[in-house]
């Protein structure tokens, strides 16, 4: 059973969220403010987490930071909601590294179909084998990665951003194709939201972040020009 960890201050909002996502045949974790959200998603390990961007004491963006700069959490997908409606405040969200966002007022349908697909896209079968580019190791089927030998916490959209290049190595990936397979689906006109994931990936790669390249007004290439690490 996959478990939701639904972050949100608006007890009636959590309530329902909470009642349909068990009905769905999801466990079900709650938190009203962003401290407890951050000590059951460290504690209890959620498959992926609902988070509000408004919340009290600690506000939703600063909650995602936290989640991503620990190892032990990096990798749980977060769906942002937020009853801001602008572009800015949507861009915000996926340059955080949300895996999707959800606007309020929502419809709770929409909102159990986009968790589904965001589960079903971060349970894709794996490749078996790890890839290699330098010193970098990308093992898909552990979702880690080390530098160097040293373990790298990257959130799922750096990870799949990451992988994405290596398994395409030596060629170039498009901005468009980049956000198609990262994202699930294309977001017209945010093609710099991959330009700062990439931004972060670079600096979390450290001296290794040379082995992607930016493809000047095309996109980004993982080189290829020396032989695997064992």
């Amino acid at each position: 059973m996959q478990t939701v960890l639904i972050v949100e201050d608006e007890d009636d909002i959590r309530e329902v969220l909470a009642f349909n996502l068990k009905r769905e045949g999801y466990a079900v974790l709650e938190a009203g403010d962003g401290r407890r959200a951050l000590e059951l998603a460290a504690g209890k390990k959620p498959d992926i987490i609902l988070l509000d961007l408004m919340l009290p004491a600690l506000d939703g963006l600063n909650v995602g930071k936290t989640l991503q700069r620990d190892l032990g959490t990096a990798g749980i997908p977060i769906i942002m909601i937020t009853a801001k409606g602008e572009e800015v405040d949507r861009i915000v969200g996926l340059e955080l590294g949300a895996a999707d966002y959800v606007v309020k007022p929502f419809s709770v349908r929409e909102v159990i179909l986009r968790t589904r697909a965001v589960l079903r896209r971060n349970a894709l079968p794996a490749e078996a084998a790890p890839v290699f580019c330098g010193d970098i190791r990308l093992d898909a089927a552990d979702h880690a990665v080390r530098v160097a030998g040293a373990p790298v916490a990257l959130t799922v959209t750096e990870f799949r951003l990451l992988e994405d290049l290596m398994r395409h190595k030596g060629r170039v990936r498009s901005r468009a194709q980049l956000l198609d397979s990262v994202w699930g689906f294309s977001f017209e006109g945010y093609a710099r939201t991959v330009d700062t994931h990439m931004r972060r990936l670079r600096s979390k790669l450290g001296d290794s972040s040379e082995r992607i390249e930016t493809v000047r007004g095309v996109g980004y290439r993982a080189r290829a020009d020396e032989e695997a690490c064992p």
